[in-house]
């Protein structure tokens, strides 16, 4: 596919960077120069390939637009030949290239800010008291007020630097906690000399469930209380998708969450796979089990008279025969309507849209095991060989830009909420274990990106496709005090001692800048 200028995603060249960041990884030049073009074959395959699907109209009936369209970063069209994925097997960033999608040019993303489950926590003035960390001393908030006041240069360093975390592989593997990740945790919510809260976000390829939910079983696991307002799950942009189509798919997940996701997200009319075999079991022969359970919280209804407007693959598929099954189906459909099969199926295709696009994730089990990247390969080789031409699709997640400028957007919030400045911190850590997701995608977007040895990456040294720029760490808790050491000092205490008080400890204030 050629190389795309700035005016093809419909973006100026913004004549001076950000306030606080740098210029060069945040333009489209640099990241076209960053995923420069692929092999003579795979330009010769893309150029013969007309982009056919036509972009629905975001506008609210007042007029307003509340979600920001941001440039993609990944191929929208599938490349099953060489199975040279951007999360392939091996993906590097040297083999990434220029995009586009089913909106045409960019990915839609939330604007407005999301609700915290904290927020009913609040003090006079209407802010939370102290969201994100465990109820403490009242004396020890004066303490770390003074402390805070004294220290400005450090304390000013502190807010102007924040934390992305992977999850699974680097605080937990599954349910299990990973002991590293409870301690960098407490340190972050104010076991620290200074005792302030130093910014972080959870910014996860995990989905499936509710933020609410994933965020109370994090907190459980963790001994720290989580906030949805810096938790981003793979899905958490799609909610912006809510505002263009009517019905929708709904495909992966345990039992209906997944549902229920889409319902709190702000979708009118959900279908799930169930919904479909449940009105016909013969569109999935090789279904061997439908429950009474499955069977009782289905919706059946008679599909020849709906229209689905997308396929929303929001987690990893419990039942690939089932799903793959149906998504053919739609695919080939006249427009959405199960039971038809349009005379050119590429031109009336409706869009399918992937939450994330990992091939293999971190879990309990010794080897990791295969995500939702695995199926979506599935999807693309069998639509290829039914169809003759690639599957157009739109992946998001890391690496993809859209989760990225989304994650700018919840730590500016997390900050107003933390320190009661809505500003983005200059110097920001991505900490992840995958370098084909969380590596790749903070290197393209001018982050400090952290290698963690404790969950897909196993290898010696840094990864040689994709290096972290910042290093290789045996654990998370390695990691964030290095970063810390870097922005703070070497001498920055990670522990907080109440022999710090400036007026009856042992340290002098001239000690403490």
């Amino acid at each position: 596919m050629p190389a795309f200028e700035d005016s093809d995603f419909g973006v100026e060249k913004p004549t001076s960077a950000p306030t606080g960041r740098p210029q060069t990884p945040r333009t489209v030049e640099h990241l076209q120069r960053q995923i420069a073009s692929g092999s003579p074959a795979k330009k010769e395959l893309s150029n013969s390939y007309s982009h056919t699907l036509t972009v629905p109209s975001g506008e609210q009936e007042d007029g307003t637009e509340t979600t920001i369209e941001v440039p993609a970063s990944r191929s929208a069209v599938a490349e099953t030949e060489s199975l040279m994925h951007p999360l392939s097997i091996s993906p590097s960033m040297k083999e990434r290239r220029g995009s586009r999608n089913s909106f045409g040019t960019s990915l839609p993303i939330p604007r407005t800010k999301r609700q915290s489950r904290l927020s009913s926590v609040a003090g006079p003035d209407g802010r939370p008291t102290r969201p994100g960390m465990p109820p403490i001393q009242a004396s020890r908030d004066i303490i770390s007020a003074q402390l805070q006041d004294l220290a400005s240069q450090k304390t000013g360093a502190a807010k102007d630097m924040a934390f992305a975390f992977d999850i699974d592989g680097v605080l937990v593997h599954g349910d299990r906690l990973i002991p590293e990740g409870k301690r960098v945790l407490e340190i972050l919510n104010g076991d620290n000399e200074l005792g302030i809260k130093i910014p972080h976000i959870f910014l996860t390829n995990g989905s499936g469930k509710i933020e609410t939910k994933r965020c109370a079983q994090l907190s459980k696991i963790l001994g720290s209380e989580i906030s949805t307002q810096q938790f981003i799950q793979s899905h958490t942009p799609m909610s912006a998708l809510a505002e263009y189509y009517q019905t929708v798919l709904v495909v992966g997940g345990e039992n209906y969450q997944c549902r229920e996701v889409a319902q709190t997200y702000g979708f009118k009319d959900i279908i799930v796979p169930n919904d479909i075999f449940a009105a016909q079991p013969t569109i999935s022969p090789l279904k061997e089990f439908f429950t009474d359970e499955q069977r009782r919280t289905s919706n059946p209804r008679d599909f020849s008279k709906v229209k689905i407007d997308a396929i929303l693959v929001f987690s990893d598929s419990r039942d690939y025969a089932t799903d793959l099954q149906i998504i053919m189906d739609l695919l080939q459909s006249e427009n959405g309507v199960l039971g038809t099969r349009a005379k050119d199926p590429v031109s009336q295709r409706i869009p399918i849209y992937f939450s994330q696009g990992d091939l293999l994730c971190p879990s309990e089990h010794p080897f990791p095991r295969m995500s939702q990247g695995t199926f979506r390969i599935a999807l693309e080789a069998i639509y290829k060989q039914v169809t003759g031409v690639e599957l157009e699709r739109v992946v998001y997640g890391k690496p993809e830009l859209a989760t990225y400028k989304y994650a700018d957007e919840v730590l500016a919030s997390w900050m107003d909420t933390i320190h009661g400045e809505e500003k983005l911190p200059k110097n920001i850590y991505m900490i992840g274990d995958n370098p084909q997701s969380d590596i790749i995608g903070g290197n393209m977007y001018g982050w400090n990106t952290c290698l963690v040895r404790t969950g897909v990456y196993q290898g010696e040294g840094n990864d040689d496709e994709n290096p972290a720029n910042f290093g290789v760490f045996k654990n998370v808790l390695e990691a964030v005090q290095t970063a810390l050491k870097k922005e703070l000092g070497e001498d920055f205490k990670c522990e907080w001692s109440d022999a710090m008080n400036p007026v009856t400890g042992s340290h002098s204030v001239s000690a403490i800048e």
